[in-house]
């Protein structure tokens, strides 16, 4: 009986809190939703580009498979490679073909060499020459980690981040902490700044060890400056904790905190890069656009993998600002209910 008592008093504290069986039912919903449009995505169809080409040899390409573009001078094609709206592009040195690899991606890779090694067999024809292979970026050595890395550091930082600052702001106010300062001279704008300031100098010293590791210790590929790196990681910290403190004035407690987790980090993996978005279905890629780790993830790997600098990122910087600002903006406004109540 006291066994039966125990159990009708956790059913009723379950039936009490909708919030928490709406997440056990819709979050695994969502996210098995997400990955099967992620896996079942249309298979990846390679963008080459063909640079004064013979025309014999472009009939032997299998243009069905691959999307073709000619070009007359190499740089137009190499512009295109760098900017990753092609993935290769074939040229002719003396009279020899020669495929030129983005190379950043292996996945990408490993589907271009697949179409290239169907539609073009050496040995199978006596008139078909041999292919020379070169990259853009990347080298022969550079794995799956190194790829992948990039995007894991982003999303780590922005998880540990979210979670600490949401679950920290939730006691402030729990403990009263935060009442006491509202009822102070200080201003809504004041209290928010100060604590993004506040966290953001321990995030700060967070992300300089946890990138320090990925490269350092780890041996993650880095070809730019580490100093973006940390300028990437930062703004990507400030998104996370302005983000965590925002939601953490909906949560009551710390279950509730992180039951945003599955709702709010753990789609923008999905959409982050980690997964080819050219093989996501075009009405769900959008969500990518509006995730803070999609900005993150591209500068990273274009900074680390690629070598870009200020210039190239510095787009994916202004978003990620431009995210930080609009959720300090909304603590602000938020803050109006705890200083009205």
């Amino acid at each position: 009986m006291r066994v039966m008592a125990m159990v009708k008093r956790i059913l009723k504290q379950l039936i009490r809190d909708k919030r928490t069986i709406g997440l056990l039912i819709f979050a695994p919903i969502l996210v098995l939703t997400m990955l099967y449009f992620v896996f079942t995505g249309d298979d990846y169809i390679p963008r080459i580009g063909l640079v004064d080409v013979p025309e014999p040899f472009i009939e032997q390409l299998d243009d069905e498979k691959a999307t073709l573009t000619t070009f007359k001078a190499e740089g137009e094609a190499e512009e295109k490679v760098a900017a990753q709206e092609l993935d290769a592009y074939i040229k002719f040195v003396d009279n020899q073909p020669e495929l030129v690899l983005e190379g950043s991606d292996p996945t990408v890779t490993g589907a271009t060499m697949e179409w290239v090694q169907e539609s073009f067999q050496p040995g199978e024809q006596e008139n078909v020459p041999q292919l020379k292979v070169d990259t853009l970026f990347g080298s022969d050595d550079m794995g799956q980690f190194d790829y992948f890395g990039p995007v894991l550091l982003g999303f780590f930082v922005f998880f540990f981040v979210f979670l600490i600052a949401g679950v920290s702001f939730l006691r402030e106010r729990t403990t009263g902490t935060l009442e006491r300062l509202l009822a102070t001279p200080l201003r809504k704008w004041e209290i928010v700044v100060g604590y993004v300031i506040g966290f953001g100098i321990f995030t700060m010293i967070q992300s300089t060890i946890i990138a320090s590791y990925a490269v350092y210790v780890l041996g993650m590929v880095m070809e730019g400056a580490f100093f973006h790196v940390l300028l990437v990681i930062l703004l990507l910290a400030l998104t996370a904790l302005s983000l965590g403190i925002l939601l953490s004035t909906f949560a009551h407690n710390e279950l509730q905190m992180m039951q945003f987790i599955p709702i709010i980090v753990v789609p923008q993996i999905f959409f982050s890069g980690l997964f080819n978005l050219d093989t996501i279905a075009e009405w769900l890629s959008w969500i990518s656009y509006v995730t803070p780790l999609y900005y993150a993830a591209d500068a990273l790997r274009d900074i680390m993998v690629r070598g870009y600098g200020f210039a190239e990122i510095y787009m994916n910087l202004i978003a990620l600002l431009g995210f930080t600002l609009f959720f300090m903006m909304m603590n602000i406004l938020v803050l109006r209910k705890f200083r009205t109540m």
